[in-house]
């Protein structure tokens, strides 16, 4: 066996130039192809970050059905109930209780739909990136008349500045419409030009005063949790103990940020099988060369005594030797390149609008899960070994004494 590695490792630097270049091949293909990957994943991440610090929390509660139809009289049902159980889990961080309510903002500029949020700014800045996102004025600290903060789109929209003047209407439980002047105090940057026509904030007890409730309407409760990966495990635990309310992770709330999500891992590889796929018919190619020069030799070895199995098995070995070479090298180049720009950030200020459009910022930090490194280099390995399989049958299907009389 040290023999055969041994002849497949001179074999293999016959030709340096060509060896070198397609195990140059190999490293440029493993790299580029990685590091796509893990611009793509770091977009990925970079969205449902912005969407979990902006909106969706890591855990919702609303009232059953509410989600389907959000009418002002579905706030939450035992809400001293619900506070409790969520001050007994270690998990959260805080959480921020909401009330909502679809209005309209008018101004001497023209009017937008708005979705009115009556929050307590305590909780929001813990929960939420937006009370410290705030381009000018302050959150809800500062005016004692009803104040509110709006997003840089919608302010730029309809032309209005820190302190402008606006009226906002809106339904009360009983259906009347009610109408109130609002003073801008803040305005903020949500790396989401959607997000920021249509959210606008305002203190909650300020709003109950409004609808001429005893009581805050809490419609929502969005709750942070010190990871992630723990949103379906305390569902599971709480929606047992909310009667007549309903628990959903943030994956839940929005379906098709989960979904994206959860295809990550399928595209990555399908996108690397593609990769390796073109990769292997250079190294077919390479090695079928290799074997027509080296025919007449071939043909030598065979009649000497070699048998057909060292001879598939010196042609394997060539082949895994080029995977052997290049694949470490090439995994070590993605990671120290990935590495950089997860600190550093890839900066895209060229499109940031159309990015913002999709509610993500114009720095992406590049991200890939240490597995797939890992399942990666299996991957090339084993295509490299099926690339090497029709070289190796080629040299088989040689006769000895034809191959000796190869000039």
């Amino acid at each position: 066996m040290r023999t055969i590695i041994k002849i497949a490792w001179r074999n293999l630097w016959r030709n340096k130039l060509r060896t070198s270049v397609i195990i140059a091949s190999i490293i440029l293909g493993l790299w580029g192809s990685m590091f796509f990957m893990a611009m793509v994943n770091g977009m990925n991440e970079n969205r449902i970050s912005s969407a979990i610090n902006s909106y969706l929390g890591h855990v919702q509660i609303h009232r059953e059905n509410y989600v389907e139809d959000p009418k002002i009289d579905k706030s939450l049902v035992e809400l001293d109930k619900i506070t409790k159980i969520i001050a007994q889990t270690p998990e959260v961080i805080d959480y921020a209780p909401r009330t909502l309510i679809d209005a309209m903002l008018t101004t001497a500029k023209g009017n937008n739909g708005i979705k009115l949020i009556g929050v307590l700014p305590q909780h929001e800045k813990n929960v939420f990136a937006i009370p410290s996102t705030l381009e000018a004025g302050t959150y809800l600290s500062k005016f004692k008349k009803p104040s509110i903060v709006i997003g840089k789109a919608l302010a730029e929209k309809l032309h209005l500045k820190l302190h402008s003047k606006v009226k906002i209407s809106f339904q009360n439980v009983e259906g009347d419409i009610l109408s109130y002047a609002f003073r801008v105090e803040g305005i903020y940057k949500a790396n989401n030009g959607m997000l920021e026509k249509i959210q606008v904030f305002t203190k909650q007890k300020t709003l109950t005063k409004l609808l001429g409730s005893k009581q805050a309407l809490t419609h929502e409760i969005v709750v942070k949790l010190k990871d992630i990966d723990e949103a379906k495990s305390v569902k599971d635990a709480w929606q047992p103990q909310m009667t007549g309310n309903a628990v959903q992770t943030w994956d839940e709330v929005s379906p098709e940020m989960g979904y994206a999500q959860e295809m990550m891992a399928t595209f990555t590889y399908i996108f690397m099988l593609i990769i390796l796929i073109a990769l292997s018919f250079a190294i077919i190619n390479t090695m079928l060369m290799a074997i027509l020069e080296r025919k007449r030799e071939l043909g030598i070895m065979m009649a000497v005594g070699l048998n057909k199995r060292k001879l598939f098995l010196m042609i394997m070995l060539e082949t895994l030797l080029l995977a052997i070479i290049a694949t470490p090298i090439g995994m070590l180049l993605s990671y120290l390149s990935i590495n950089y720009f997860a600190q550093h950030g890839l900066h895209f200020l060229a499109v940031s609008k159309g990015l913002e459009h999709f509610g993500m910022s114009a720095v992406i930090y590049t991200s890939l899960p240490a597995s797939y490194y890992w399942g990666i280099t299996a991957l090339t390995i084993f295509t490299t070994l099926i690339a090497a399989v029709f070289p190796a049958r080629k040299a088989l299907a040689s006769r000895p004494v034809e191959a000796i009389r190869e000039v």
